[in-house]
């Protein structure tokens, strides 16, 4: 028989020892289909299937084919054959897994999207259905073929040589002439394996080359060579002379092995007997995912290899592990990992999300049921590899303290104890190292996975760790993640039944447990209270967890209840020891079930669990993923719970739990008492609302109401108020919780408030009670002002009457927000206060003199009069009061006394707005006037002044306008060089309204405008006015001057004018100090200015004269300047 060393499955080395002349040549005979032989091809194929048959296909999936040659001298041509014919593979879903990223179970699928069309399985059907696949032959376990690939609109026809090599029913290599470049195979390979598998009969099945070569003697060995490499001289002929030159060296290493290579002659005893998988190719892709930075869909990819991992994991594929460690290796070779820590920064949220299915997928992993301990090692080692390296992401994203290792080690009981706790540094991978320790050789966990009968009805310890409930039914006692990581690892390894064994022991345990639980509260409440407080029962919760121990029991019973697993197919049974790995088939599970109770099914059971899990109190993590990822695992689990059905069963369960959660203190988030680093419950509690509301109202009322609690934003614990029922107790007094997510928990409370206002529409006193929850409880007031305007919106739909007791809840929340935002900054404070009017008007007139009564606590005197009062006392809000004329003036005397109460607060910005409102009421209008004007001296600037003396003299009290006026300039100050300044046109309005009042009164005027102002340019203006009449303003007032100008030598104008002139000098001056080029001609323009105001008095011009030989002594030194005074001025 053929002699081996160790090489690679192609290039077995195969010899012949000696050729048994009792081997007939007819026995020998090439070319016979594929399966056919002396004892098959009459036969039929209703026959029985022949012991030779069943013989050679249990060797063909088992041995390798020199383990076969070795163990017998000679093997009879017809078992070779058999053999080689039952060593392909016989199934289409490890083919399909293989060229594809879709599962097997869509094989045959009709109606695929033009996506799956494209798929390289998919094209490898149509291929074959088309009749591309020619010249299909079977030598030895090798297959070969060629496929064309018809031409399109776009590219030519294809014709590609393919290859497979495979092995124990699995494809070992592929070659094909397309050149494919991809993780998967590609469709040409597709289109010839399937050929094989669907037409064995139709192919044509030689012995491995080796076999016939033996047959031949020399000459014909000598003419096969020569025919060979005529065909292919161009090819083959150097290698061949090659190798004839080192056959012919007696010394050479070729003549020094016994035997010689062939690729069809199947694989050695030392080979892997593996699928084959294209290594460098699933590097390079993942590294091109990687660096697209989740751009292009890479994302998408990435996890589409993962869910390829787990499929292959499922079909106990060697590959599975295999290709997460190729995988793993690129992710830890990404360069932004180390970039990312030496910024500080921290990774994006769906990278985070990629981390955390590898670290699951390796958990899985290492929990394989049937492993090899030289397997889990190398796993270990490799794991604890990349556990050491400095940027290896740490499971809950943060750099900082995390937790202890929890997986074996915390109790579940009520003596938990974090303070004793230390709190290490743990990466994505450490759960899957700690879980390297863990077993399956347990003989009550072997019993609970292995039986559906395993009971013991006589059992009746009750200790905490019993083995059985008082049913009799089994329990497993374990860190109930780690025990959910088990279910998981059997579901991903193709144990599904067990998977369910498990699952359902496990949430016995928990039922259990909770009822424990519900009990020790209620023998050691008044001790609990009293004390303030109570035991940690879990630092990590379940739901947010890095395993999801209760998303794995949720998906497993709802699979299991919905039929979706194909048991009788996939299953692996456990004849005693897990190891086996045995196929056979399983019946499919039973309607009814052993260790469920009556009416339950696993549907119930898994709606049951997702509220343990979710109605379980635990501490909110550190850092921002963490908090995140609670939040959005609890979304994603109510997010399926919503898609179940209620039926009565589930209400039942519904109401059961919704009774312990109230009832079981510190081991519910919503019992009585709290943590204040607790996760919050509004989330959940609003589906409860929600489903219970129809069924039992009151239920779900209390529920919904002892959720709304949020004691992380108080700003103290109380410490024995024995008072309270929602007692709060700290678990680290010390320490300020850090939570990343608190505006998102704060919308989450609020959706809660308004899923039940709006439920309880009509209801006054649930209205009233859930108003008081939103009071005590909500503490940001833009969600408050949300209610408020959701209670708003319901109360006044417009098909219905409005509500009043849900529009009095809006307003008194409206008013709470008021009051909350007064004295803090928050942008949106005038809307508010114009939606609390809207409001207020819409709940009657009664409301709105409430308000006004009580401004001061609720508005700024700003608000107060310029929204608030002038909303109230617009006609579009008498219109819609529908007010009598009695119930009008008794609203604008309140408008108008808050208008005068806010004048007197601060009359800067409300003065105005007062002797606005009370125009049409004399002796509310002096008094404004008269805060006015007592304010005025200390109160109020020029501008609020001259804006009210503007006012006064546009409603017709000229004198009122021209008192207010000269109480302005007091205040007003201009600077030389202050010619664009805004109270200018103030001034030159005061000047001329003075002017339209006569002569003393411009007479007193004008000592203030001296004073107050030193800009020689409008100082100027105002002197030109003042000489001439102003037809309007005298005809506005009924009084006129003489209509003769005012003489400039006598008062009140010559002191305007020397005054002017003087600013004109002082001016100039000031200019000339720093005056550059490039400013001469406007300054020459300027002295023009000047001298026209000169010229206004009776000596102005020997004044300027002298002014003009002033500046060329002083500054003769400005010579380019003085020339331009000397060609302008003389």
């Amino acid at each position: 028989m053929a002699e081996r060393v160790q090489q690679p499955p192609a290039k077995r080395l195969c010899c012949r020892q000696g050729y048994n002349s009792t081997c007939k040549q007819g026995q020998r005979a090439a070319g016979a289909p594929c399966g056919a032989s002396a004892s098959t091809e009459s036969s039929k194929t209703q026959n029985p299937e022949s012991l030779l048959d069943i013989a050679a296909r249990k060797v063909a999936e088992k041995w390798p084919f020199q383990r076969v040659e070795e163990r017998f001298e000679r093997i009879p041509e017809p078992v070779q054959r058999r053999i080689v014919y039952w060593s392909f593979p016989r199934s289409e879903r490890e083919i399909c897994m293989y060229s594809s990223f879709n599962t097997g179970e869509e094989i045959g699928s009709s109606g695929e999207s033009s996506d799956e069309t494209r798929l390289p399985f998919r094209r490898g059907i149509a291929l074959l259905e088309s009749g591309c696949v020619d010249n299909v032959l079977q030598v030895g376990f090798h297959l070969s073929g060629t496929v064309r690939e018809p031409a399109t609109s776009s590219e030519p026809e294809l014709l590609c040589n393919v290859s497979v090599s495979f092995d124990r029913c699995k494809i070992t290599a592929v070659t094909c002439g397309c050149g494919n470049k991809d993780i998967f195979y590609c469709a040409h390979v597709v289109a010839l394996s399937l050929y094989r598998v669907r037409k064995p009969e139709q192919v044509k099945l030689r012995l491995p080359i080796s076999e016939t070569l033996f047959q031949m003697n020399r000459d014909q060995l000598q003419k096969f060579v020569q025919y060979l490499i005529t065909v292919h001289h161009t090819e083959v002929l150097p290698t061949a002379q090659k190798l004839a030159d080192e056959i012919l060296s007696q010394n050479s290493e070729i003549n020094q092995v016994h035997g010689a290579p062939d690729p069809t002659a199947g694989a050695s005893v030392d080979d892997e007997n593996c699928w084959h998988l294209d290594e460098e190719q699933v590097q390079e892709q993942v590294k091109l995912f990687l660096s697209q930075g989740g751009y292009h869909g890479s994302g998408k990819q990435l996890n589409l290899l993962f869910s390829k991992v787990r499929e292959m994991l499922k079909m106990r594929d060697s590959n599975g592990a295999r290709m997460l460690t190729l995988i793993t290796e690129q992710f830890m070779g990404d360069p932004r990992l180390a970039l990312w820590r030496q910024q500080g920064t921290t990774m994006t949220d769906k990278y985070r999300q990629l981390w955390d299915e590898l670290g699951a997928l390796w958990m899985c992993v290492v929990l394989n049921p049937h492993y090899k301990p030289e397997q889990k090692g190398f796993w270990l080692r490799q794991l604890r590899r990349w556990n050491s390296v400095d940027v290896c992401p740490l499971e809950d994203g943060n750099h900082g303290a995390e937790l202890t290792n929890l997986t074996n080690a915390l109790p579940q009981g009520p003596a938990g104890n974090p303070d004793s706790l230390t709190r290490p540094h743990r990466t994505v991978f450490t759960r899957a190292i700690e879980a390297c320790d863990l077993h399956w050789q347990d003989p009550h966990l072997q019993q609970i996975i292995t039986k559906d009968q395993y009971t013991n009805y006589c059992y009746h310890d009750n200790l905490d760790s019993s083995l059985f409930d008082t049913r009799g039914w089994p329990m497993w006692h374990e860190h109930v993640p780690t025990a959910c990581a088990r279910v998981d690892a059997l579901r991903s390894h193709g144990y599904p039944k067990e998977a369910l064994r498990l699952a359902i022991a496990i949430v016995n345990t928990l039922r259990r447990q909770q009822q424990k639980q519900l009990n020790f509260f209620r023998t050691h409440k008044k001790e609990l209270l009293h004390k303030g407080v109570t035991s940690v029962t879990n630092l990590e919760g379940w739901v947010g967890h890095p395993l999801d121990p209760i998303g794995t029991l949720f998906s497993t019973l709802m699979e299991t209840g919905r039929g979706r697993e194909e048991v009788a197919n996939t299953l692996l049974d456990f004849p005693g020891s897990l190891g086996s790995g045995r196929r056979m088939e399983l019946p499919v599970f039973p309607t009814k079930q052993r260790f469920l109770e009556d009416g339950e099914s696993f549907v119930s059971l898994a709606v049951e669990t997702a509220l343990i899990g979710l109605g379980q109190q635990r501490v909110m993590p550190d850092g921002l993923y963490a908090q995140e990822k609670v939040c959005r695992n609890e979304e994603q689990l109510l997010a399926r719970l919503q898609e179940v059905d209620l039926d009565d069963t589930l209400v039942k369960i519904f109401r059961k739990q919704a009774a312990f959660l109230l009832d079981a203190g510190p081991y519910s988030g919503l019992g009585e008492l709290l943590y204040r680093e607790s996760v919050p419950m509004h989330t959940f509690a609003k589906y409860l609302f929600t489903s219970l509301l129809p069924h039992d109202a009151e239920l779900a009322y209390k529920i919904a109401l002892r959720a709304m609690r949020l004691p992380v934003l108080e700003s103290t614990s109380p410490s024995a108020d024995l008072s309270r029922p929602h007692h709060i107790v700290s678990l680290v007094p010390n320490r300020l919780p850090r939570w990343f997510t608190l505006s998102h928990i704060e919308t989450q409370q609020c959706e809660l408030a308004s899923t039940m206002l709006t439920a309880a529409k009509g209801d006054a006193l649930k209205l009233q009670t859930v108003l008081e929850s939103i009071q005590k409880n909500i503490h940001s007031a833009s969600h408050i002002f949300k209610l408020a305007q959701d209670a708003f919106k319901i109360a006044t739909l417009m098909d219905s009457l409005p509500d009043i007791t849900l529009l009095k809840v809006s307003l008194e929340l409206g008013l709470q927000v008021m009051r909350m935002t007064l004295s803090t900054l928050n942008w949106r404070r005038r809307e508010m206060v114009r939606w609390l009017v809207t409001c207020a008007t819409e709940a009657g007139v009664f409301a709105l003199d409430s308000i006004m009564q009580n401004w001061f606590t609720l508005f700024t005197p700003t608000e107060a009069t310029s929204v608030v009062a002038s909303t109230v006392m617009s006609n579009s809000t008498i219109v819609r009061l529908h007010l009598d004329c009695h119930q009008q003036e008794n609203l604008a005397n309140s408008a108008r006394t808050l208008a005068l109460q806010c004048a007197m607060k601060d009359p800067q910005n409300c003065a105005l707005s007062a002797l606005t409102l009370c125009e049409k009421d004399h002796i509310a209008f002096e008094t404004a006037y008269q805060i006015v004007l007592d304010a005025a001296a200390t109160g109020m600037n020029y501008t609020q002044l001259f804006t009210i003396a503007r006012y006064m003299e546009h409603r017709g009290y000229p004198m009122r306008a021209y008192k207010l006026a000269t109480l302005a300039m007091t205040h007003l100050n201009l600077s030389y060089n202050q010619d664009t300044h805004p109270a200018i046109n103030d001034v030159l309005w005061a000047c001329a309204l003075s002017h339209s009042l006569g002569k003393n009164e411009l007479a007193s005027v004008i000592p203030l405008v001296v004073k107050s102002v030193k800009c020689a340019t409008v100082l100027s203006d105002i002197l030109r006015r003042c000489t001439l009449t102003t037809p309007s303003m005298v005809a506005l007032h009924s009084r006129r001057n003489s209509g003769k100008l005012m003489p400039l030598d006598k008062a009140p104008l010559r002191q305007l004018l020397d005054a002017t002139i003087g600013a004109y000098i002082n001016t100039t001056h000031s200019r000339l100090t720093h005056i550059s080029p490039r400013h001469y001609s406007e300054f020459i323009e300027f002295l023009s200015k000047a001298r026209e105001t000169f010229l206004m008095a009776h000596d102005g011009h020997i004044q300027f004269t002298q002014f003009i030989d002033n500046l060329k002594q002083i500054y003769k030194g400005k010579k380019k300047l003085m020339m331009l005074v000397r060609e302008r001025f003389g």
